[in-house]
């Protein structure tokens, strides 16, 4: 498709991924403790309290696994990841129950909702941020995962162990983004301020939607897809959704020596206006012009 007149082609993004330490507003004793995770189990108890500590400091917000900076970097914070992986070392299994429920776990389930909407069916871990004006349909989101305010995590969709979901975002059901929390050379997948993810769309892997972007359903984003803008057949960064646009899952040809052959892509349908909540008629109109649904 043709760029249309005033507009112009999409531009590759600049932003990277940084991944540190110093700058943590965890305890230095969290990396200690890591050097030596072999040698941890949960009847260590000095081990213990650091790390529910760092944990207790993700699951209220005062640290996160990665945020997006103001140059437009995922900047990991490789501390908080190792707290939540320590986690799973150093607490013993125990058992728990709510309602006529009863669970095994290591990891606690969730106890501070304050503000939060939380419907019956739905599981947040201990270790997840879920910010006031969040709404959780029966639902799930694992021990380290930031969900930001006014964010509605739709039936039966899931945010993975370290994922970060902005503000304003709408998680349809069904639609997953998976965690991070290893290898650590892998950053968490982000999904930014208002976007909206269509059912059964995966975001994985360290992939990356941008603010404002609509995912057709049934999308699936990892690091490694290529990302193609169809008015113009460019290939934009890989595993990355650009800022204010429609993308639906798509295929792109390939030459094998056994023939020419689809691999998977997303394809960049349609640039929205920067800042603009647009309707749902709207974005209909869109994918039904191309003959894929949201």
């Amino acid at each position: 498709m043709p760029v249309r007149p005033g507009e112009k082609p999409l531009s590759r993004g600049s932003g990277g991924v940084t991944i540190q330490t110093h700058s943590s507003p965890l305890p230095a004793a969290v990396d200690e403790l890591w050097e030596r995770r072999a040698e941890l189990g949960p009847g260590d108890d000095e081990a213990r309290s650091v790390v529910v500590a760092a944990v207790d400091m993700i699951d209220t917000g005062r640290a996160r696994a990665a945020a997006v900076s103001s140059a437009g970097e995922v900047v990991v914070d490789e501390r908080a990841r190792r707290a939540v992986l320590l986690a799973s070392l150093v607490l013993g299994m125990s058992r728990s129950q709510v309602g006529d429920f009863h669970h095994h776990d290591r990891v606690p389930l969730k106890t501070s909702f304050d503000g939060v909407r939380v419907v019956p069916g739905a599981i947040a871990r201990w270790g997840a941020y879920i910010a006031p004006g969040a709404v959780l349909m029966p639902s799930f989101v694992d021990i380290g995962a930031h969900v930001g305010a006014g964010t509605v995590v739709d039936t039966w969709a899931a945010v993975g162990s370290c994922a970060q979901i902005g503000e304003n975002v709408h998680l349809s059901g069904g639609a997953g983004v998976g965690g991070a929390p290893e290898p650590l050379s892998a950053a968490p997948a982000v999904v930014e301020d208002g976007a909206l993810v269509g059912s059964r769309a995966m975001i994985v892997e360290g992939a990356r939607v941008g603010r404002g972007a609509v995912v057709g359903a049934g999308t699936i984003l990892s690091a490694s897809t290529p990302v193609i803008d169809a008015r113009t057949g460019e290939e934009l960064d890989r595993g990355r959704i650009p800022d204010w646009c429609v993308a639906v899952g798509g295929t792109h040809a390939r030459e094998f020596p056994g023939g020419t052959f689809g691999l998977p892509c997303v394809l960049v349908l349609r640039r929205l206006r920067e800042g603009r909540r647009h309707g749902r008629a709207e974005l209909d109109g869109i994918l039904r012009e191309h003959g894929v649904n949201v």
